[in-house]
């Protein structure tokens, strides 16, 4: 019975992660044309972060007991998951090519491996790692990384950082599933999923909009239209697209994956972001897939397949928490609240 319990949780974590992979996916390409019609990059992504955080106000009222029990995390989720992300991800495409930063950033599958194993001292499976590598080398067929690279060492560092945002995204999702001790040293409950990404996006809100300055945005071009494969469609339409399903959805479903797999194997997972978004942009845009990119394609699926396959292995003893210091796994999330704290 709990095999079949946890199968069934796997495979539910597995449908929660495509489904996020395929949301995150789409933000692309619903972008794409505002971006032509004359919005700056970081006016979008504001947009985006902004709109949605308005939306999950409510969601924040009804959870806002997180702000006095689970502050670092609530700080860490909007500073690394949501503005970090993508604020690092836009500066670094100003700098190299667009493929060249996505594949970057999608090395955090195997960044969270590293940190699993060598920080956190927890054993990998082989499938997982297997899974990794033919990700990362599917995924720079995808974006057919050999297009065309110009060293640039800040915008490589720029994109390693998206990748280490990225990184936190997973780890601070898998955490935030661990209830820690309460002030009375009993174990709690761990923080809802959706609180704490309500909390996440209005921080990165509120520090999105000290990069992204909107107040400079030319608001009309929101009431026009924008150019989709020779279709004209509404602004506000494809806003909604970007804050709804590309960050609302999005992230509610990643987060809830994360914990019903692992940080590693959703981190796979969501490798297929890529393929889904040169997907999209063929049907959508008109940008055709060559056939390296339809290779491409099939490895990721194939990698994220042998990685969700593997049952991540617990851990069996304390949990290294750096600085000589250790804490059991049940208290992780503690120890992240007391102040060690996706596009």
């Amino acid at each position: 019975m709990h095999a079949s319990s946890g199968f069934q949780g796997r495979s539910a974590g597995l449908g929660l992660a495509l489904l996020s992979a395929f949301a995150f996916g789409g933000s692309g390409v619903a972008a794409k044309p505002l971006i032509e019609a004359g919005l700056d990059p970081l006016h979008v992504v504001w947009l985006r972060v902004a709109g949605a955080a308005v939306i999950m106000l409510p969601v924040a009222w009804r959870h806002r007991n997180l702000v006095r029990e689970r502050p670092a995390l609530l700080v860490g989720f909007g500073l690394f998951a949501v503005a970090g992300v993508q604020a690092f991800y836009f500066a670094s495409i100003s700098r190299i090519p667009v493929g060249v930063a996505l594949l970057v950033e999608y090395l955090a599958p195997a960044l969270v491996l590293g940190w699993v194993r060598f920080v956190q001292r927890r054993p990998v499976t082989r499938a997982a790692a297997v899974g990794v590598v033919l990700a990362v080398g599917g995924l720079a067929c995808v974006v057919e990384v050999w297009a065309g690279l110009s060293f640039d060492l800040l915008g490589l560092l720029l994109a390693l950082g998206a990748a280490c945002c990225q990184v936190g995204y997973f780890v601070l999702s898998d955490h935030g599933g661990q209830g820690g001790r309460d002030g009375e040293g009993e174990r709690a409950e761990p923080p809802h999923p959706v609180g704490v990404i309500a909390y996440g996006l209005i921080v990165g809100a509120a520090v999105l909009t000290v990069v992204a300055r909107p107040w400079g945005m030319d608001w009309s071009l929101l009431g026009g239209s924008a150019g989709m494969n020779g279709d004209q469609v509404p602004a506000w339409l494809l806003l909604g697209w970007i804050v709804l399903l590309a960050t609302v959805l999005a992230y509610i479903t990643g987060v809830v994956s994360v914990r019903l797999l692992s940080p590693q194997v959703a981190g796979v997972v969501a490798c297929l972001e890529a393929v889904i978004a040169t997907g999209l942009a063929w049907v959508l845009l008109g940008e055709h897939l060559s056939a390296p990119q339809l290779i491409g394609g099939f490895v990721v699926l194939t990698g994220a397949f042998i990685a969700q396959s593997a049952a991540p292995k617990p851990p069996s003893g304390p949990v290294a928490a750096g600085a000589g210091t250790s804490v059991a796994a049940g208290d992780v999330e503690g120890e992240l609240s007391s102040g060690r704290a996706r596009h």
